[in-house]
């Protein structure tokens, strides 16, 4: 389990805010209060920055791979780590808020556009090839897969839905 809260106060930030990830363990009630301190690594180099900041993790069907963002001099960072060795891995970068498939082999994400600020896509994670969703309204929230063909999400406050494969249009459920 797993939650991400905002919290203000840290020197590093000037926009006001930034955000405190942490795990549960459910197996051992192990609880790390903060992935912070997860070693990352970037580009083949560890990464060391003060503004370093993590949320958004989605969980793997093995309970050890999670992916989240990363953030660091403006930069956004989707990492894929590994809770038993704790260690985190950068694959790409303008990615946030990733939500993995229910068969592990897709992320739905939010994306920064223009114009935007953000369009939902997906990514395959084998051939790391992005597609963007039908959906063009700008979309801030962590999305959610119902199905392995069906991505939901909350605009507006009201929940919609729509093909993982870039077609259709969206849908109220």
């Amino acid at each position: 389990m797993s939650w991400t809260v905002f919290v203000s106060g840290d020197s590093y930030n000037t926009a006001g805010f930034s955000t405190r990830t942490g795990i549960l363990d459910t197996a051992t009630d192990e609880i790390r209060k903060s992935i912070e301190d997860i070693p990352l690594t970037i580009n083949n180099s560890r990464y060391y920055a003060p503004d370093l900041n993590f949320w958004g993790i989605t969980f793997a069907q093995d309970d050890t791979t999670f992916y989240a963002t990363a953030a660091s001099n403006n930069q956004t960072h989707l990492i894929k780590a590994d809770y038993g060795t704790w260690e985190a891995t950068a694959l790409k970068t303008n990615v946030e808020c990733p939500s993995l498939s229910p068969d592990n082999t897709r992320l739905a994400f939010k994306k920064r556009v223009s114009p935007g600020p953000w369009r939902l896509h997906v990514l395959d994670l084998t051939t790391m090839t992005e597609t963007p969703l039908a959906e063009t309204r700008s979309v801030d929230d962590q999305a959610t897969w119902p199905n392995n063909d069906t991505v939901a999400y909350t605009l507006d406050k009201q929940p919609w839905q729509l093909p993982a494969n870039g077609t259709g249009t969206p849908t109220k459920p």
